[in-house]
């Protein structure tokens, strides 16, 4: 036996598994796997899209083919991408009893030239090796997301919509403005509640009144307008119930809730997008939430890239915004005399660098208190 020949059996021997990957598109997914027996070679496999029923009948095939093959049964691993098919896919393979990881795509390292070849086909045998890798115990080979349960993934709903439904309010209302800004029309909010009666005294940059169509247009922006008030007003009910209930079964969100300055917006984000999580130290609590530093050191060179962003957008864009809050409801803080100090000193230049730098030190410490029960220094806590 030649050494290639003995070096192909003994990576065919250490296998131990079927390793699989899956890419999901919305037309077909793409079923890669590497089996024992059968070398280094990887068999492929399309099966149209959303078809589980499909999904599982290959994944038979497989196991029986590997079975008459070798002789013995084998486990599957199986991996896929975090993407628009959400984790259903991952809990029906977890409720079939496969072995299922999703992975951050962002994780996987890729070839870094100016154009890199990109196929379903690479992307499948691409997902094989980080699987393959990531067994092995290699570190920092890849990040394995933490799958939710559909609880937990079924409570960021609300916050989520919310957000949705506030941005969409702010379009139409800019909208409205710059309708009548057209005309000349100037200092008019359409969230005042009396805005339809304030229509109707308007008029135009000339002294005309408003004109008829535009002014139905404007009439056609409010209705989707209140309808969208209505539904933050559904929305924010939702939530309040939910941190209601939480605040009874839940220690950490009860802890959030007595918190000056954590009203219950902040209190639903930072429980139902982060802190439900178990984090082993400050460090991933920051990276998890985007405000983890990027040095760049090679040889002589060393210097900072500003913050990851690589983490949760939603919790990172809320943690800066509670940041400049923190600094009026808890203006006695450990944090907020750091931050006013830091700024004293720097002259007041470099106030957004150290506003993300506050809420990296929010974030740990609201962590520390919601999980530990050590309270922030200098803060106001409810009784």
């Amino acid at each position: 036996m030649s050494q290639e020949d003995a070096a192909a059996g003994s990576r065919q021997k250490d296998l131990g598994a079927i390793f699989a990957s899956i890419e999901l598109s919305k037309k077909t997914w793409l079923l890669t796997s590497m089996s024992p027996g059968a070398g280094d070679k990887m068999s492929r496999h399309i099966i149209v899209g959303g078809d589980i029923a499909g999904l599982f009948a290959q994944l038979s095939t497989l196991r029986r083919k590997v079975r008459d093959r070798t002789g013995r049964e084998y486990p599957f691993v199986i991996i896929q991408e975090a993407g628009l098919d959400g984790f259903w896919v991952h809990r029906a393979l977890a409720a079939e009893g496969y072995e299922s990881y999703v992975v951050d795509a962002a994780s996987i390292a890729t070839s870094r030239r100016k154009r890199r070849v990109k196929t379903d086909r690479l992307d499948g045998e691409s997902l094989i090796r980080t699987l393959l890798a990531f067994k092995r115990g290699e570190p920092r080979v890849c990040s394995m997301l933490r799958v939710p349960d559909p609880d937990e993934e079924d409570r960021r709903r609300i916050v989520r919509e919310r957000k949705v439904l506030m941005e969409e309010r702010i379009r139409h209302s800019n909208r409205i403005k710059g309708l009548l800004f057209s005309q000349g029309i100037r200092g008019y909010d359409p969230l005042r509640r009396d805005r339809r009666e304030q229509l109707e005294t308007l008029r135009t940059g000339d002294g005309r009144v408003l004109p008829l169509h535009m002014k139905r247009q404007v009439l056609r922006e409010l209705d989707r307008l209140e309808l969208l008030i209505e539904q933050i007003k559904g929305v924010e009910a939702e939530r309040d119930e939910m941190l209601a209930n939480e605040r009874q079964s839940t220690r950490e969100v009860a802890l959030l809730s007595q918190v000056v300055g954590v009203g219950p917006e902040f209190a639903a984000v930072l429980w139902g997008e982060g802190l439900f999580r178990h984090f082993e130290n400050r460090r991933q609590v920051a990276a998890y939430a985007g405000l983890a530093p990027t040095p760049w050191q090679s040889g002589s060179i060393d210097r900072e890239q500003g913050i990851g962003k690589s983490g949760n957008p939603r919790l990172r864009s809320t943690l800066l915004e509670m940041a400049w809050l923190w600094l009026r409801h808890q203006p006695a803080s450990t944090l907020s005399r750091w931050f006013n100090e830091r700024v004293a000193q720097s002259g007041g230049r470099f106030k957004k660098v150290m506003i993300t730098a506050l809420a990296r030190k929010l974030v740990v410490a609201l962590w520390k208190y919601a999980s530990a029960g050590v309270i922030i220094e200098g803060a106001v806590i409810r009784s």
